[in-house]
């Protein structure tokens, strides 16, 4: 594993707001009044620790410039009751929407934080009901109680897991229809929405192949993307991050990763452009 950094230098973000979004945005900043592509999504999209994510690998590949709205953890929900991202996928010539988990949005069960969907806020009377032994004081991010409901009774979080699904579709085609416009639907993975896994530990968690499907009216394609074994192999190299922040990094996906993603969407958008 190497790291580059160490703490001696950061990567420069070149965070940027536009209209009267409050998410700081990964620049640099790009002008509206000529044609451009919208990415939308979490942490991928926006590329923490990533010197060249994959929609600026786009932005050269198709010589258009392609507005980077991604934002760490985010689900669903930030964006759907964002003003300015709806705007921005409108005057697009095409929007790509990563595929996000289904734990960071409020439900039925628990809320999250407006902006900072990682962030568990609240457990419902209905939560509390089915998880009656449970101190939800103990937890601040979603990830963090899912895994421990799960590893208390898999019986009991089966209700979750279903209310999870069913709300994450039905938002994913409140969010589609916002959005307007053309738009390509990314599934960005180690592993397909096939696998089992997907339903349990793997991001994006509780997506499976059989939701994704049920979106295909709203959108032009949809681009499957699971990051290759030599890729993976990578790991952190090429990333840039400080030695605190080892951990982190190595749960996310690598330049090598971010390269197929962006061959795959440059693919997608010669045919729509």
């Amino acid at each position: 594993m190497t790291y580059e950094g160490l703490g001696t230098r950061a990567l420069d973000y070149f965070p940027c707001r536009y209209g009267a979004s409050k998410l700081l945005f990964r620049g640099p900043r790009r002008s509206l009044e000529t044609a451009y592509c919208a990415f939308i999504g979490g942490t991928e999209t926006y590329g923490k620790f990533i010197a060249s994510p994959f929609p600026s690998i786009v932005e050269r590949d198709i010589g258009m410039p392609c507005i980077n709205l991604g934002f760490p953890n985010a689900g669903i929900d930030v964006f759907l009751h964002d003003p300015f991202v709806p705007v921005a996928a409108l005057g697009a010539q095409v929007s790509v929407v990563q595929v996000m988990g289904a734990q960071n949005m409020s439900n039925r069960f628990y809320s999250v934080h407006p902006r900072r969907n990682d962030r568990f806020v609240k457990a419902s009377q209905m939560m509390q009901a089915v998880y009656g032994d449970v101190d939800f004081t103990e937890y601040h991010f979603t990830k963090h109680m899912i895994r421990a409901l799960m590893a208390l009774s898999a019986d009991r979080f089966s209700c979750v897991r279903r209310e999870l699904q069913q709300a994450w579709q039905a938002r994913m085609a409140l969010l589609l229809s916002k959005l307007g416009g053309k738009i390509i639907l990314l599934w960005f993975a180690r592993h397909s929405p096939d696998e089992d896994r997907s339903c349990t530990t793997g991001d994006p968690m509780f997506v499976t192949r059989k939701m994704i499907e049920t979106l295909r009216p709203h959108v032009a394609d949809i681009v499957e993307v699971v990051a290759s074994p030599a890729a993976q192999a990578q790991g952190t190299r090429g990333m840039v991050f400080a030695q605190m922040e080892a951990p982190a990094a190595g749960h996310i996906m690598g330049p090598a990763a971010h390269g197929e993603a962006a061959d795959a969407v440059s693919r997608s958008l010669a045919r729509l452009l």
